[in-house]
């Protein structure tokens, strides 16, 4: 990596374009004096031309002579990467797992193009998937493969005009929000689902509660001079009493430590209200929970799944890479589905559920093949609960309780 670094010094100092930009300058004067020149004087307009010539051959030539040296500074500079980051094999198509899911990627994208507030790209991008849908040939013998999934899968929902409209007033709140320190949109949405969060056991609407009291507090937080509380505490405290009403029950401790900060307003920064009042990250970890919530109601996770998946491939790749290699020196193959043949260390943000081995047949739970938990506590996987049931009563592989199948009650992860 040393001599990566010098190349890259020697390369901040010859790629600098600021000679080249003073020699274009240069002949661009002197164009612009000759211009000047003939305009005033017509019949010099030869002799002009003629001064012209050698000093707007002799810039060019300075010009070329400056990007010779930085055309080889980078050829040196892309010499030392070259050595250090040697190239690595591709991975080849063998496993391709992609090809034949096309209504799988078609949402994915959509999707992610609906949360990124390009609705009329998205638009777009569906119709035309669903012209190429309509252009695919299918037989007897080879069914349409994107009639099947993209009815599966709802790619028809994402057409739908409910959807844009709730994530167009998703990035109108984020707007208000973050943009215009508004957070009365978000207050009336987050009302207006407030039976919803509360299953969820979400913080959302006391937290832009909360914002909002810190929001009026701060608003003209000057006195009156007389030792009297200042308009926006007047603001913020109307505010608590109006709406903080309803939160007393579950976040009455937060509330009465609301109600003390007028005591401390002198020297608020650095009072135990400093950390609250004066956190500038506030509105975007407010906005990243607003959306969270936004996206949970809607059944969708708080990332982009495309964003996800592209992220995981590019952590997974290496190892995948290597195990390529490894398989193809012991001419193995990659026999186990639905898993992977070795453990990906994906970060913990990326491990959205626990994984479930059955003790039986110790293979792991799919959707297709879930955990299963008979009445005594046991879990099996469902196969080996049929296996061992055979659809009558059975006994627990792990204690004397007996059992019918359909007392089972499935696991989720």
């Amino acid at each position: 990596m040393d001599t990566l670094l010098e190349e890259l010094e020697r390369l901040s100092k010859r790629g600098n374009l600021s000679k080249s930009l003073d020699d274009v300058q240069k002949t661009i004067d002197f164009l612009v004096k000759a211009r000047d020149t003939i305009s005033a004087k017509p019949g010099s307009a030869s002799v002009t031309l003629a001064k012209l010539q050698n000093p707007v051959k002799q810039s060019f030539d300075n010009v070329n002579n400056d990007l010779k040296e930085i055309y080889k500074g980078l050829g040196n500079y892309s010499k030392a990467l070259d050595k250090i980051f040697k190239d690595k094999p591709l991975p080849t198509t063998d496993y391709d797992a992609l090809s034949s899911q096309p209504a799988l990627i078609n949402r994915a994208i959509a999707m992610h193009l609906l949360r990124e507030g390009q609705f009329s790209v998205a638009s777009t991008f569906l119709t035309d998937a669903t012209a190429h849908t309509a252009r695919s040939e299918s037989t007897t013998e080879s069914p349409n493969p994107y009639a099947t999934l993209e009815h599966d899968l709802g790619i028809d929902s994402l057409k739908s005009e409910t959807l844009r409209k709730q994530f167009a007033n998703m990035y109108y709140i984020l707007h208000e929000l973050k943009t215009e320190r508004n957070l009365l949109p978000a207050i009336q949405w987050a009302r207006a689902h407030s039976s919803r969060l509360e299953e969820r056991g979400s913080n959302l609407e006391f937290e832009l509660g909360r914002l909002q009291f810190v929001w009026l507090f701060m608003e003209n937080n000057a006195g009156d001079g007389n030792g009297g509380i200042s308009q926006g505490q007047r603001k913020a405290l109307d505010y608590a009493r109006r709406e903080f009403g309803r939160f007393q029950g579950r976040y009455l401790r937060e509330i009465q430590f609301l109600g003390g900060a007028v005591a401390f307003s002198p020297n608020l920064q650095q009072s135990p209200y400093g950390r609250l009042f004066y956190n500038s990250s506030a509105w975007e970890e407010l906005a990243n929970s607003f959306t969270r919530e936004f996206c949970s109601l809607l059944g969708l996770s708080a990332d982009s799944p495309l964003y996800i998946a592209a992220t995981a491939g590019a952590i997974a790749l290496p190892t995948l890479l290597k195990l390529q290699t490894i398989m193809k020196e012991k001419r193995t193959e990659w026999t186990t589905q639905h898993e992977l043949p070795v453990e990906i260390p994906l970060p913990p943000a990326y491990r959205f559920h626990s994984i479930f081995v059955c003790p039986v047949s110790k293979e792991q739970t799919t959707d297709q093949n879930p955990p299963m938990m008979m009445p005594c506590g046991h879990v099996v996987a469902q196969e080996s609960l049929m296996q061992l049931s055979k659809k009558s009563r059975f006994k627990c592989p792990y204690c004397p309780s007996e059992s019918h199948p359909r007392d089972a009650a499935k696991v989720f992860l």
